[in-house]
């Protein structure tokens, strides 16, 4: 989560935290006031300490809990200015791809589950060096931006560390498409495919593919990934987003289900990466 974003949220928190103490009737604590608005106490600490982004709503029943509803007007504002967590790719790239890494890998140290779904490139999880590097450098000459591939590549690679961790789990979704579209020589494709060959196997992973002659419930949309149920990451053309309201988690979670009642897993998952293996050098 970006710096900017997470400072304005928890000083919307201390703001929340104020009120709740300067309250005209009396001074209330926490409990006491998750009873006036019928709330688990646990929301009240995650608001206050900028753990989670209120809504609308959310900020004008505090007002109004804590004898305060003028207020809301100075609230809603506060959460107009950074309810959107949207970055641009310019501003993110700024020094380079390996910040960009890092910072994400950062945002996924804490998460136990990533469910994510891939519609033309591998998930990063999963990649190879090379096929990365391929990656990083497609993006650097689009956006202009440092070329530093081999430093991300780097960092990349550090994350994957995630997936040997006791208790981590990656559910990963992929359009057959992911497996055909070419960055990289046909070299490189093949040592990736063959690592998702590898990965159906991992323990940590449960690797789905959804062929592309299947019959599905969506049309296959952007990518995403889910971390843990606690926010989303959105990766545009533009920019890259975080939505941590519970509205979207929850919409972008009923989005990876329907996806995931097309894909196939283990061996039949197998057979069609091999398929897009075979076709690499006809």
């Amino acid at each position: 989560m970006s710096t900017d974003y997470q400072r304005a949220r928890e000083e919307l928190g201390r703001r929340l935290r104020e009120l709740r103490h300067e309250s005209p009737r009396s001074r209330l604590t926490g409990a006491e006031l998750a009873r006036r608005l019928g709330w688990p106490q646990s929301k009240i600490s995650k608001l206050e300490n900028g753990r989670q982004t209120p809504t609308d709503g959310d900020l004008r029943a505090w007002a109004e809990a804590t004898g305060q509803p003028q207020v809301f007007g100075e609230l809603s504002a506060r959460l107009k200015g950074f309810e959107s967590h949207i970055r641009s790719w310019r501003r993110q790239l700024a020094s380079g791809h390996r910040a960009a890494q890092e910072n994400y890998t950062t945002l996924v140290s804490g998460t136990r589950t990533i469910r994510a779904w891939q519609t033309g490139v591998v998930h990063g999880m999963l990649q190879t060096p090379d096929y990365a590097r391929a990656l990083f450098e497609s993006r650097a000459n689009l956006r202009n931006t440092p070329k530093d591939a081999d430093d991300a590549v780097r960092a990349r690679m550090k994350r994957q560390e995630w997936l040997y961790r006791p208790g981590k789990e990656l559910h990963v979704l992929m359009l057959e498409s992911a497996l055909r579209v070419r960055v990289c020589s046909a070299e490189v494709q093949a040592a990736q495919l063959d690592r998702l060959l590898g990965a159906v196997g991992m323990d940590t992973v449960r690797l789905g593919v959804v062929p592309l002659d299947i019959e599905t419930e969506l049309t296959p949309g952007h990518a995403f990934s889910i971390l843990d149920e606690r926010l989303v990451t959105v990766e545009a053309w533009h920019a890259g987003l975080i939505l941590d309201d519970a509205e979207s988690v929850a919409l972008y979670g009923r989005i990876w289900t329907m996806l995931a009642r097309g894909a196939v897993y283990g061996p039949d998952a197998q057979r069609v990466i091999a398929r897009a293996r075979s076709g690499l050098h006809r």
